[in-house]
């Protein structure tokens, strides 16, 4: 390898928002001396040629690993089980792979026993992102200032950890590693409800009568405007989500409508300081995510 450069050869299975910023990062830092992406539709794959992402590019995914130094999955997690079954017979000793999930114990499940001895399987999950999808919506500045989980496995090869540690950080993300059922309930109360609760929101105004509906969109608030943004993401990226991380994601809505209900007699029976004790500290959390820099 080259000075600053870390890989040979990078291969990305799926060239949306998160793949396709990557990509852009690579190529803006040399990062690698090749990129290889993979898509199911034509028209993915030319824009990635248009956009300047890929020097190749394929619809099989085990075309686009073989023989690259990272393969990076950047699918659904519902179909990281068989692309991993797809590549595995390419996969040689010393070849890295990785995902960008945000659910890691069904990836690791699903992954896993499809990897040949010798190949290093690093899970990840960059903590950033927009509504927006295709390799169109990528910048080269999604990953600054955010962080990158890990979640590597037992016995996992030190050296392969820190190698993709260090293409993150290289994005401008900090790195931080976890256990993959801690980080599948951290992120079931800080990304997964939310979103649901975006999701839920949202379908009641689509649920509404024509003019009521109308009329909220019209006049629609910073809030209202806010969980529209969040619920416009992929819906099949989350439908995947809620289904391979249902035991967190439930015990984290049991909790929200336990205290949604608090919150409902509170107001029902008037009790103003309950309201405000639950204000002030709302806000401090607030104020809490903006000193750690993640505003």
């Amino acid at each position: 390898m080259s000075e600053g450069r870390l890989f040979d050869t990078m291969a990305f299975i799926g060239i949306g928002l998160i793949g396709s910023s990557l990509a852009r990062v690579a190529r803006r830092d040399g990062l690698a001396g090749r990129i290889v992406a993979c898509a199911r539709t034509d028209e993915t794959l030319r824009k990635a040629l248009d956009l300047g992402l890929a020097d190749r590019v394929t619809k099989d995914p085990a075309e686009a690993a073989d023989g690259a130094d990272i393969v990076l999955i950047c699918a659904p997690i519902g179909a990281t089980g068989a692309i991993a079954r797809t590549i595995a017979p390419v996969l040689k000793p010393g070849q890295i792979v990785t995902d960008i999930g945000s659910v890691k114990r069904a990836v690791i499940d699903a992954v896993t026993p499809h990897m040949p001895e010798g190949v290093h399987f690093v899970p990840g999950h960059p903590l950033a992102g927009t509504e927006n999808t295709g390799p169109e919506s990528g910048f080269d500045t999604l990953f600054e200032g955010r962080w990158c989980v890990l979640t590597p496995p037992d016995g996992a090869d030190p050296e392969a950890v820190e190698t993709v540690a260090e293409l993150w950080r290289r994005a401008g993300s900090a790195v931080d590693i976890l256990d993959p059922e801690h980080h599948d309930w951290v992120l079931a109360i800080t990304s997964h409800l939310p979103t649901l609760i975006a999701f839920n929101i949202v379908g009641t105004v689509a649920d509404l009568e024509s003019s009521t509906k109308q009329e909220v969109i019209k006049y629609s608030a910073t809030g209202f405007r806010d969980f529209t943004r969040i619920a416009a993401q992929d819906p099949i990226m989350w439908r995947d989500v809620y289904l391979n991380n249902r035991e967190a994601v439930l015990e984290m809505l049991q909790r929200f409508s336990e205290d949604l209900s608090r919150l409902q007699r509170a107001i029902r029976w008037g009790e103003g300081e309950a309201l405000e004790d639950l204000f002030r500290r709302s806000r401090d959390i607030r104020r809490s995510v903006i000193d750690a820099g993640q505003a």
